[in-house]
C-alpha cells in the first residue's frame, strides 16, 4: 500500500493554493500525474504504477502532501481536459440503439440471402466430385425450395411479422429509451456527479476502519488477527494501511466536498 494509491482512491479535497512541490516529492511528472487521476477518476481504480518515493515520505509529512495531491486530482477534476476525457468515456458506453426491420425490408432482406444460397450452392454442384454430386444436387433442391418459400406473398412468417410490426416497433422504442435512461444515470452530463460516486463509496468503505487491528506475518505476508478483517473488500484494506493519518482528514475533505455537488 503506498500513499499515492490511497490519495487517488480516496478523493478527499482542499481548497488551498496548489504547487507543484508534492509532485517532485513524489517524482512524478505533472503529465504523468494527470494521467493517473484521469484514470483513477474515470475508472475508479487506482493507478501509481512508477511513482518511486511515496515509501520515502515522512511518516509525519504524509498528511500534508496527500492533501496536496487531492488538492490537485480536485482541481484536475473541472479542467477541460478532465471534462473531455471523461466526454469520450461516456460516448464509448453510450448504448447501441437496435432498430426493427420493416416488413418489406425484413422480406427483401430474407430473399437475398436465400438467392444467394441457391447461387452458391449452384457452385458447388458445378465443381464437385461425381461422388459427391448426389449431395449437393439434395442441398440444391432444398436451397430452391426455401427460396420459392421465401418469395411466396402468403409467406405465414413475413404475415405474422407484419401484423405484430407495429407493437415490435413499440417495444423497441421502450427498450431504447430504458437503455438511454440507464445510461445517462450512469453518466451524468456533469461529470462532477460520475465523480461523487468514488467519493460516496469512499465513505461508505471507510466508515469502520480499525486502524489498531493487529497484523502478523504469516508465509511472508501480513495477515490481520482478526479473522474478519481478512474478509474485507481491498479498498477496506487499502484505507488501513494508508492510515489513520491520511483517511480521516480525507473524510472530513470528502464529506465537505460532496456537499459542493448538486
Amino acid at each position: 500500500m503506498t500513499l499515492l494509491t490511497a490519495s487517488m482512491v480516496f478523493f478527499s479535497f482542499t481548497v488551498n493554493k496548489i504547487t507543484g512541490d508534492f509532485l517532485k516529492q513524489l517524482g512524478i511528472s505533472k503529465t504523468s500525474a494527470d494521467e493517473k487521476i484521469a484514470q483513477s477518476l474515470l475508472g475508479g481504480y487506482v493507478n501509481a504504477y512508477g511513482i518511486g518515493n511515496v515509501k520515502n515520505i515522512a511518516l509525519g509529512n504524509r498528511t500534508a502532501v496527500t492533501m496536496d495531491l487531492l488538492a490537485y486530482i480536485k482541481q484536475y477534476a473541472g479542467t477541460p481536459a478532465f471534462k473531455k476525457e471523461y466526454g469520450e468515456l461516456k460516448e464509448k458506453n453510450k448504448p447501441r440503439l437496435s432498430t426493427v426491420e420493416t416488413p418489406e425490408a425484413l422480406r427483401k432482406m430474407g430473399i437475398e440471402q436465400a438467392k444467394k444460397s441457391v447461387t452458391e450452392t449452384e457452385g458447388y454442384y458445378k465443381n464437385a466430385e461425381a461422388s459427391l454430386k448426389p449431395v449437393f444436387e439434395k442441398s440444391l433442391a432444398d436451397a430452391k425450395k426455401y427460396l420459392k418459400e421465401q418469395e411466396d406473398p402468403n409467406n405465414k412468417m413475413y404475415l405474422n411479422y407484419a401484423k405484430n410490426y407495429d407493437q415490435l416497433v413499440k417495444n423497441n422504442e421502450e427498450s431504447n429509451k430504458a437503455a438511454l435512461e440507464r445510461w445517462e444515470a450512469a453518466y451524468p452530463e456533469n461529470q462532477l456527479l460520475y465523480v461523487k460516486k468514488h467519493l460516496q463509496n469512499f465513505l461508505t468503505t471507510t466508515a469502520d476502519i480499525d486502524f489498531a487491528a493487529e497484523t502478523v506475518n504469516k508465509n511472508g505476508k501480513k495477515i490481520f488477527v482478526n479473522p474478519e478483517y481478512e474478509h474485507k473488500g481491498y479498498y477496506w484494506k487499502m484505507a488501513y494501511r494508508a492510515g489513520k493519518e491520511v483517511v480521516e482528514p480525507s473524510r472530513t475533505f470528502v464529506t465537505e466536498w460532496l456537499q459542493e455537488i448538486k
